[in-house]
Formats: structure tokens, sequence, C-alpha cells
């Protein structure tokens, strides 16, 4: 299913990004609480670089499994 980037990530006051709910990505399981800034990345992935893009994701129970992103 395509999510907007703003669905699943929320910006924050100093420029970082924390996810809305639990998310997947290759191996990497994280959620609400971890902020992290740009150079950071989850399973070779700078969420911060696609601000704005779409991303394909499937649900596993209460986990969104990241499974591309859209340019």
């Amino acid at each position: 299913m395509r999510y907007n980037f703003e669905d699943i990530f929320q910006e924050l006051p100093n420029d970082a990004l924390t996810p809305r709910r639990r998310v997947k990505v290759g191996g990497v399981e994280f959620g609400p609480g971890i902020s992290f800034s740009k150079g950071v990345a989850f399973a070779g992935i700078d969420f911060t670089l696609f601000r704005g893009h779409a991303i394909e994701a499937d649900e596993e129970g209460d986990v969104l499994v990241i499974r591309g992103i859209y340019k």
C-alpha cells in the first residue's frame, strides 16, 4: 500500500524525524520515541532525504513494514 511520508514520520522542531507508529525496514524495527536526524540510516536508508515522498509499505500486525520509497 502507498503511504504519504507525513503519515509515517513526524517532523520535530530540531529538523529531526520520529515515526508515528512502529515501523520496520530491512531487519530494523523502531517506533515512536526514537528520533533521528540527517545522516542516520536504518537498513541503509536516511529517511530525512525522502521528506515529501510516498512510501510503499505493508501492515504486519501492529508494525508497518517499509518496502520502498517512490521518487
